[in-house]
């Protein structure tokens, strides 16, 4: 599918985005290893969480579909999934099988979990290698580096742990799988990553210690079903906020939207870069922060990223590089090398498309430098199967002159379905 995209010279409203893709996964794993009922309230009815709901459900887990944004579970507790009949897909998701990954060693029957092309190229070594230290028998293609998993469910051992690198995938998975020994794992963060999964796991009554950058888990204990209302994904907010925020006279507020402090890099660096947003209505529902985020557009000045902060922005770093087009000065990104081993080299995608626009935009191995300001120009631009590339480039074209031809976005259903139902209503 190609999606045509024209420069606009207004952009305006109050709209609202879909329930957070990090939450809703996590929702739907706790609510199956949970003990009694769990309704989950702005579920995020996308091709990634469904591809997490579907393994659930394969494991034998009851599922209620209320509607496409709220369903209910009947938790199947530590020790009540059932052997799938069939080989469990990820789909593009490595939140999916990383996450199953944890749960899936702990149980006492034998599981083989892959996905889709793009997912069978992403690193699995990195969760393999800390689970198979707690006893875990998992391994991958080419000597453990990437799916498909084989996973032959057993008894396992509590670990200390340091990440070598900040990832909130291998983090949730250790943690998931310390719920299936018989004492303490202890996880050392030694950069801030997001932490849905250890709130989430404190509100439904886990025997979890949270003191940055450890954290302690208990195995043996269960979870306890609850209620659980998802906030608006901020990292679906933040191509709104983008595309408001380098033109005066832009001007959105975005309803009820997530604002984890591990989240808010996005909000943090267009301030940095002098945007003018305000946060209003701050309220905690579900153990997760959530406001009113209002911004209006202004001047932009470049900035420089470093790893200190990456962790609480990784997928919205191709997007600073498209904004930062708009920017006055230099924009320097560093310690992004992770962006290269996503749903594809973000890196050189996002060079390589700006610089079709006009760009002037320098590769690194570790991230990318953009001057600014720039008039872009409509090109021809590639997704590269990559829903937060698609939707990169849609902000990028609303600045340019002329059309943009987007190839390949039907990808965005993997996290926004309704991406560009939400952006024609704002645009004028």
């Amino acid at each position: 599918m190609e999606i045509v995209i024209e420069g606009i010279k207004r952009l305006n409203g109050k709209i609202s985005v879909p329930g957070d893709k990090s939450i809703s996964h996590r929702a739907i794993i706790f609510g199956a290893i949970a003990q009694g009922e769990t309704g989950i309230h702005q579920f995020l009815n996308s091709r990634d969480c469904l591809s997490t709901l579907k393994c659930i459900s394969a494991l034998g887990v009851r599922i209620d579909n209320v509607n496409p944004s709220r369903i209910r579970i009947i938790g199947a507790g530590l020790h009540g999934f059932k052997k799938p009949a069939n080989i469990l897909d990820a789909g593009n998701s490595g939140t999916t099988i990383r996450l199953l990954a944890g749960l899936l060693s702990g149980q006492s029957f034998n599981t083989l979990i892959s996905g889709d092309d793009s997912l069978r190229k992403r690193p699995m070594k990195r969760v393999i290698e800390p689970l198979s230290l707690m006893g875990a028998k998992i391994s991958g293609d080419k000597n453990g580096r990437f799916a498909p998993l084989s996973i032959n469910g057993c008894q396992l051992n509590p670990i200390k742990y340091t990440l070598p690198v900040a990832s909130a995938q291998v983090k949730s998975a250790l943690l998931i799988a310390g719920l299936y020994t018989g004492g303490e794992t202890v996880i050392i963060e030694p950069q801030v990553s997001r932490d849905h999964t250890e709130r989430m796991l404190d509100f439904m009554q886990a025997d979890i210690q949270i003191n940055p950058p450890e954290i302690k888990i208990s195995g043996k204990k269960g979870l306890k079903g609850v209620e659980i209302f998802i906030p608006g994904d901020l990292s679906s907010a933040a191509y709104f906020l983008a595309a408001a925020s380098a033109r005066k006279g832009f001007r959105i507020i975005i309803k009820e939207v997530g604002v984890n402090p591990t989240r808010t890099g996005m909000i943090e660096i267009l301030k940095k870069m002098g945007a003018n947003i305000e946060i209003s209505n701050y309220q905690v529902q579900s153990n997760e922060p959530r406001a009113d985020v209002k911004i209006k557009g202004a001047d932009l000045y470049g900035v420089e990223i470093n790893k200190e902060i990456i962790g609480k922005l990784i997928d919205e770093l191709p997007l600073i590089a498209a904004i930062a087009t708009q920017a006055h000065g230099k924009t320097i990104v560093s310690g992004a090398k992770e962006l290269r081993v996503k749903e594809t080299d973000r890196i050189t995608a996002i060079v390589t498309e700006l610089k079709k626009m006009g760009a002037s935009i320098l590769e690194k191995e570790d991230g990318f430098e953009i001057t600014g300001p720039t008039r872009l120009q409509g090109a021809v631009c590639k997704s590269y199967h990559d829903h937060r590339m698609a939707m990169t480039m849609a902000v990028a074209a609303l600045y340019a002159e002329g059309k943009t031809v987007i190839e390949d976005a039907e990808c965005i259903d993997i996290s926004y379905p309704d991406f560009f139902k939400t952006l024609k209503k704002i645009c004028e």
